[in-house]
């Protein structure tokens, strides 16, 4: 089963950037991105989070937030596809930098998932 990275944030430029950065030590991973609002402000919509899902080439999708507001649309989006997503509650940049190298190396989601345990935050 193919992976990829999904990272919300409330920040067009947070996420992109933070994509940009990934793309450099995970070339093959596939990585979307919502973020920001349609009208540019700063937020988070469903149907951007919903799209960034059906987009990402990956069946099985790590999925990183910045704040709860991006986690409860996450959480919606979820509910509506047909693909694997599992939602991290770590740092954004250390726990997305992390699953996507990881990703790009070969290692087994359990292997990934305990050392994502190590950067879980308190949301």
């Amino acid at each position: 089963m193919s992976r990829g990275i999904l990272i919300v944030s409330h920040v067009a430029e947070i996420g992109d950037g933070l994509k940009r950065l990934i793309e450099e030590v995970a070339k093959d991973v596939p990585i979307t991105v919502a973020a920001g609002t349609s009208d540019g402000k700063v937020g988070t919509e469903f149907d951007k989070v919903f799209q960034a899902i059906e987009e990402n080439a990956g069946e099985e999708l790590f999925a990183f937030y910045d704040l709860g507001s991006a986690k409860m649309n996450l959480e919606m989006a979820v509910e509506m596809t047909d693909k694997s997503v599992q939602i991290y509650n770590t740092a954004l940049v250390e726990g997305c930098y992390n699953a996507a190298a990881l990703i790009q190396a070969g290692v087994k989601t359990p292997e990934i998932e305990q050392t994502l345990e190590t950067l879980v935050l308190e949301k």
